[in-house]
């Protein structure tokens, strides 16, 4: 018998950590195990041509798919190819979007078997009932929860070249202790830690491999902290040691917890090497209450703005549209409050109604309405119409686009003045009348767009706005601007030197990058 591990990433980047640890975890049948990860957009026919290739005459062949909300459309193609041309091979289904209403998938319909949840222990139990009977009676199967010091971690299992071209998950925890309804972390009991020495080892051994660029997968990095201050002394000894070949670590963080002693240490960090994800989703309490979510606004304020004053890190911070009793008017003011704590980037989600989670139960009361299709965004709720949740979605792209970009550091604040949110949104809809379009805008005829907004609608001088423009990556040499080619012709240049210095270090360009 030959098993087969495969999944569709979302980018080559991307390696699977799920993947893996189903690998280092299959005991007895490691041996006869195989890994063998795609990207999504191949061509279906290439996918199934290339799993096909691991079966061998005579002897089953056992594929295990991972399933996630970004991959679901193309992989449930694949699996419907591949048991029309190979209908004997068997087809185990795992991950988060399989794990909850399954009865009304047609991936699950089409497929041989599902495991729910957990997968280290059940997918190999799974694979020997297969092998040596008896025979599973049942299609869908709870995964076991094994003791995290009971598993094999899976680092070893990186290659050299995830190592030099990926990055590398990780993490020091599972689960979370908080509720809140979006998320399908709601629905763990608590969070589980790994043993801090035993993870720490295998870092050690992945840095000694060359591995500089870590992403903790943890969901509350900070939750513990005596673990998050041996975490981070772990990556401040490979900075003092290795000061020319620096480590890159990303962290998900609780906004609202940051002790003095956690501070002291993100202090120590060296710019470009410390990345801190913030998830405020909401300013309004009345909001955060509803959706089970528990935060100190003030004190989740109070330390983003510390941490744009006193350390080096770069900070990602997270806001959700489309929650229910959300409108529009508190959406702009959450925004612009987080907007005036000046956070590298501001992540502006719109609301996903992930598979299980219980965000569902507002659907009545809240009028939610949600797309059918992955990655199943909201379309409306009563307090945010269609046409205005549109608006929303333009405005999150278009932000991306030009605000997280770091493309617009000296335009963004002509574009967004006193009033950020009201601006961007003002620009966000000029752009869309103006195009039609909120992919594949080249970033010359963007910098085109915003220069002739800043003359047209704020009254600029085309003097202040090639000034403005000009400065910025968006308006090198190399992205020379035309005011739709006459009124904003750039007549000058920052030099190639001086934007490179500004550039993001060169680690965290590629985390961003991924």
């Amino acid at each position: 018998m030959t098993i087969l591990l495969t999944t569709l990433n979302a980018r080559y980047a991307h390696a699977s950590l799920g993947l893996r640890y189903l690998l280092a975890n299959m005991g007895p049948l490691q041996e006869q195990t195989h890994m063998q990860e795609f990207v999504i957009g191949a061509k279906t026919t290439d996918l199934v041509e290339k799993l096909l290739a691991w079966q061998k005459p005579g002897e089953k062949l056992i594929i295990g798919f991972g399933v996630y909300i970004w991959n679901v459309e193309e992989t449930t193609k694949l699996v419907a190819l591949l048991k029309r041309v190979a209908p004997e091979v068997v087809v185990v289904l795992g991950g988060p979007e399989v794990s909850h209403e399954t009865s009304d998938q047609d991936i699950i319909k089409l497929a041989d078997y599902v495991i729910t949840g957990w997968g280290e222990v059940s997918f190999p139990d799974l694979c020997k009932q297969i092998l040596n009977g008896p025979q599973p009676l049942m299609k869908v199967h709870a995964g076991v929860q094994a003791a995290l010091n009971d598993l094999n971690l899976p680092y070893a299992l990186y290659t050299d070249d995830d190592i030099k071209n990926r990055t590398l998950y990780v993490e020091a925890s599972r689960g979370c202790p908080f509720k809140c309804e979006f998320c399908l972390s709601a629905l763990d009991k608590t969070a589980w830690p790994f043993e801090i020495d035993q993870f720490l080892a295998e870092m050690e051994q992945l840095h000694a491999r060359g591995a500089r660029l870590f992403k903790f997968v943890d969901r509350t990095f900070n939750l513990n902290i005596k673990t998050s201050l041996k975490i981070m002394q772990f990556f401040l000894d490979k900075l003092a040691a290795n000061p020319d070949d620096p480590v890159f670590a990303h962290f998900e963080v609780v906004p609202d917890h940051l002790p003095d002693a956690l501070k002291e240490g993100i202090k120590k960090f060296p710019a470009g090497t410390l990345q801190f994800e913030l998830g405020i989703q909401s300013f309004n309490p009345e909001v955060q209450a509803r959706i089970s979510r528990k935060q100190n606004n003030d004190k989740a304020a109070e330390n983003i703005r510390w941490l744009c004053d006193n350390s080096t890190a770069h900070l990602h911070v997270d806001l959700i549209a489309g929650l229910p009793g959300e409108t529009v008017a508190s959406f702009a003011q959450g925004f612009n409050r987080l907007y005036a704590l000046k956070p590298h980037e501001i992540q502006f989600g719109i609301l996903k109604r992930l598979r299980g989670t219980p965000i569902i139960r507002h659907t009545e009361e809240y009028g939610l309405v949600f797309d059918p299709y992955p990655p199943y965004t909201i379309l409306a709720n009563k307090d945010v119409p269609f046409a205005e949740m549109q608006k929303l979605i333009r405005f999150a792209r278009y932000w991306d686009l030009v605000a997280n970009s770091g493309r617009f550091t000296h335009t963004l604040p002509a574009i967004l003045a006193d009033l950020p949110f009201e601006n961007f949104m003002a620009l966000s809809d000029w752009i869309y009348a103006k195009t039609d379009a909120t992919h594949r805008i080249a970033l010359d005829r963007l910098a085109n767009l915003v220069s002739k907004w800043l003359q047209e609608e704020r009254g600029m001088s085309a003097e202040q706005v090639t000034a403005i423009v000009s400065s910025d990556y968006a308006g090198d040499a190399k992205h020379k601007q035309g005011a739709e080619k006459n009124t904003t012709q750039t007549t000058t240049k920052t030099p190639r030197k001086e934007v490179a210095s500004k550039s993001t270090p060169q680690r965290q360009s590629r985390h961003l990058a991924a």
